[in-house]
């Protein structure tokens, strides 16, 4: 849709020449916005805010992030666009449909890229309540709104090439024998943690708004993600730091559980690839192709922190600590990421390899980040620039 400006008489032309032309520049970018417009739920989480500073510097669409600023949002990750004009934040919950309908009416996106959720296994198991609240019951509230602002969109062409892209886990599948084949797309859903089961929620709504009121929905399926902005509690950011000051390095149980390892960058090409060609209704899987049990993942990274610090002292693999597994910790997780190679043509530009060695060395090189973290500094910081 491209403006229309109506010159009535050569008074007004004239205004336009002058005094009117930066007010007509306006609206034209406010209209190529309106249909060039994605919006991103958290954003500011780890994989959210890669995505979005990968689509800025790679796409012409403008992006809007909406994010409620839990305790693994820190719109830091984000400083350097925040003041772009074609970035914008909006602090808030995915389940305030008020709040989310006015988002829709306003910018008019062309896809919404959904990442809010709660994700830590530990945490859910722990309390759960968060996990249903954000996982089942806010994409529900999510998709309520969408769907009816997808059923007012006017022109027959918006309505047909508007998507929402639900991006979920490996973890809804379960678990795998040693020899059982890796998880496809057509795998029955068998999820054992609360987290897992409050994601498997989401997926099915989202699969049913498609088959039932024909929302154009894409869902992706990952394996685990590693990389920059990850919030340490997870494995692989918590060695890496604990093993950088010498600290315990905490492995559940007997160290043998495989996971299949994505770096994150990675995994935003191929979000951003399912979103532009994609086949409506389909769910595609992605993976990194690379199993590696977690002892093996302590143990690379220790090596690793031996030499990007020049250490003389006893190796770091003597900080492995065994500790007691946390319950229903599923044994293996294998991604088959098959089908969007075939469909779509995407592959991993990243070994596990040469994504380590970016990982550990962009968290020994980036301590500000990580001190703001592990303190809450950063709380503080996004209350300072934030508060209403």
């Amino acid at each position: 849709m491209n403006p229309v400006l109506f010159v009535y008489n050569w008074d007004s032309f004239a205004d336009l020449l002058c005094g009117e032309r930066s007010r007509a520049v306006e609206i034209e970018i406010k209209f190529h916005d309106m249909e060039n417009t994605i919006l991103v739920t958290g954003g500011a989480g780890f994989i959210g805010s890669n995505f979005i500073l990968q689509r800025m510097e790679e796409d012409s669409a403008a992006v809007v992030n909406l994010d409620k600023l839990t305790y693994a949002g820190n719109l830091r990750n984000l400083e350097s666009i925040a003041n772009q004009r074609r970035y914008e934040f909006v602090h808030g919950d995915i389940a305030d449909r008020s709040l989310v309908r006015g988002l829709l009416e306003r910018r008019a996106p062309r896809a919404i890229v959904h990442f809010a959720a709660e994700s830590h296994v530990d945490r859910s198991i722990r309390g759960p309540d968060d996990f249903i609240r954000t996982n089942a019951d806010g994409t529900f509230a999510l998709l309520e709104e969408v769907r009816a602002y997808w059923g007012g969109l006017v022109g027959e062409r918006e309505k047909l090439d508007f998507r929402f892209l639900h991006v979920s886990t490996d973890e809804v599948y379960g678990s795998l024998g040693p020899e059982d084949a890796a998880f496809s797309e057509t795998t029955a859903y068998a999820p054992n943690s609360p987290y897992a089961a409050s994601k498997a929620a989401s997926d099915h709504f989202v699969r049913a708004y498609h088959h039932t009121y024909g929302l154009p929905v894409l869902t992706t399926n990952c394996s685990n993600n590693y990389g920059r902005f990850q919030f340490p509690e997870k494995l692989i950011p918590l060695v890496i730091l604990n093993a950088r000051d010498g600290k315990p390095l905490p492995v559940y149980g007997d160290g043998q559980n495989v996971r299949d390892w994505l770096y994150v960058e990675d995994h935003c090409s191929a979000i951003a690839r399912v979103l532009d060609r994609g086949r409506v209704g389909q769910t595609y899987n992605i993976g990194g192709w690379n199993e590696k049990r977690n002892l093996e993942i302590v143990e690379t990274i220790c090596d690793i922190v031996d030499e990007m610090t020049g250490s003389r002292g006893e190796p770091r693999r003597g900080l492995i600590t065994f500790v007691k597994d946390r319950p229903g910790h599923d044994r293996r997780y294998a991604m088959d990421a098959t089908k969007i190679e075939r469909e779509l043509g995407w592959r991993p530009l990243e070994t596990f390899e040469s994504g380590i060695r970016k990982t550990v060395r962009w968290y020994l090189e980036n301590s500000e980040w990580v001190r703001d973290v592990t303190s809450g500094g950063y709380r503080q910081w996004i209350e300072t620039h934030y508060s209403s």
